[in-house]
């Protein structure tokens, strides 16, 4: 933060995310996650007092990949969605954690929405080849992908992906570019000579400026094939690569919202005293129906987030971070109470889980009900009891 060797700050805060990361687990297993961490490293060679054009463009191919890729995931879906144009009718309603504009946007006629869906390949598909062309197309791609991603920002919360993601389209600018900007803004308060690389360095940097771009070429070409391509025997042969990194999460493919889900899901945590049970809402996924959808990002409440693919797998059975919330509501609530808008009893006899289909109200629901969401209950979970939780005799 105050330009104190950033370069070897971050060669520290890879290493330290990555475990970060790993301990997290599902909680921290999220594509951004990912994307920050290949952004670390990349950093790591990123100079502020030289030019550096070799890793300039490792940067842009990184955002070549972020979309490109999400692109290819929306090109193969299995349903066919983002083709027929039915992707972006479903997409604002059951959004992870959609924001108050998301109510709005869900609003718009149909043709609009069919009209998104072919745009979004497009953007995804065609516009990311501007990013490896001449400063007339990398000013398009710009334009057209930061407007794609205040979009996303006025409607969804993806934590500090949006973020993350529109620091990068800054490798698409050229000085000139920043003309406009204050000159406080433009430079340092008290510039610095450019520093030469002393000449018996030279070697050893441009060896792991090429070594740095083989690695990062390979292991990005590996894992796309892996990921859109269904050759058997490619992924024999690629694999003792794939085990090699996977591990380090340092070059990673990305394939946001390859198709739409077509339900919302949520899942509702209670607890029981007596024959009362009482729900427990969170602070930001769906739940009360008269909450309007908040603004929360570049934050990501990660527990409900997570709990959105709960909702859609649940009949798959209760995942660890559910289970041990669960656990955690009979005997240590006190330790899980601020995930929950309301207070959790101290000595609960029982906890449940109920799931409800979630749907956006229309503009007559709203304007006679005040709602935001209507909800069907679906099914629950058996209750566990908190005594055996907490090995009561």
């Amino acid at each position: 933060m105050f330009g104190i060797f950033p370069r070897a700050c971050f060669a520290l805060l890879v290493p330290l995310y990555l475990s970060y990361a790993a301990a997290g687990r599902d909680l921290l297993a999220f594509q951004w996650d990912s994307l920050l961490l290949e952004c670390g490293l990349l950093a790591v060679f990123l100079p502020r007092d030289r030019e550096a054009s070799w890793i300039h463009l490792l940067f842009r191919v990184l955002l070549f990949k972020v979309y490109f890729e999400s692109g290819l995931a929306k090109w193969q879906s299995s349903l066919g969605d983002w083709h027929d144009g039915s992707a972006m009718t479903l997409y604002y309603e059951t959004a992870p954690l959609p924001t108050l504009l998301a109510w709005y946007a869900h609003q718009l006629p149909e043709w609009w929405h069919h009209l998104e869906s072919r745009a979004t390949l497009v953007l995804e598909l065609a516009v990311p080849f501007g990013v490896f062309g001449g400063r007339r197309l990398r000013l398009a791609a710009f334009f057209a992908l930061t407007g794609f991603q205040l979009l996303n920002l006025a409607t969804a919360n993806y934590g500090f992906f949006v973020y993350l993601v529109l620091s990068l389209h800054l490798f698409l600018l050229d000085d000139r570019d920043l003309r406009w900007l204050p000159e406080w803004l433009r430079r340092p308060r008290a510039p610095a000579a450019p520093r030469r690389v002393p000449r018996r360095w030279e070697p050893a940097r441009r060896a792991a400026a090429i070594a740095l771009c083989v690695f990062f070429a390979v292991a990005s070409s590996v894992q796309a094939l892996r990921t859109f391509t269904d050759l058997p025997r490619l992924r024999e042969l690629t694999e003792p690569l794939q085990s090699a990194w996977e591990p380090f999460r340092l070059v990673n493919t990305y394939h946001l919202f390859g198709h739409i889900t077509r339900e919302r899901i949520e899942a509702e945590f209670q607890t029981r005293q007596g024959d009362t049970w009482t729900p427990h809402d969170f602070w930001y996924k769906a739940g009360p129906l008269d909450r309007a959808p908040p603004f929360v990002a570049p934050h990501q409440p990660r527990v409900d987030f997570r709990l959105w693919f709960y909702g859609l797998g649940f009949r798959r059975g209760v995942p660890r971070y559910a289970g041990t919330l669960l656990h955690r509501m009979c005997t240590d609530p006190a330790a899980v109470e601020p995930l929950f808008t309301s207070p959790l009893p101290a000595s609960p006899e029982a906890v449940r889980i109920v799931f409800g289909r979630y749907h956006f109200t229309t503009p007559d629901e709203r304007e006679a009900t005040g709602a935001w969401w209507k909800r069907r209950w679906l099914a629950m979970i058996p209750e566990v009891s908190c005594a055996e939780a907490r090995g009561d005799p």
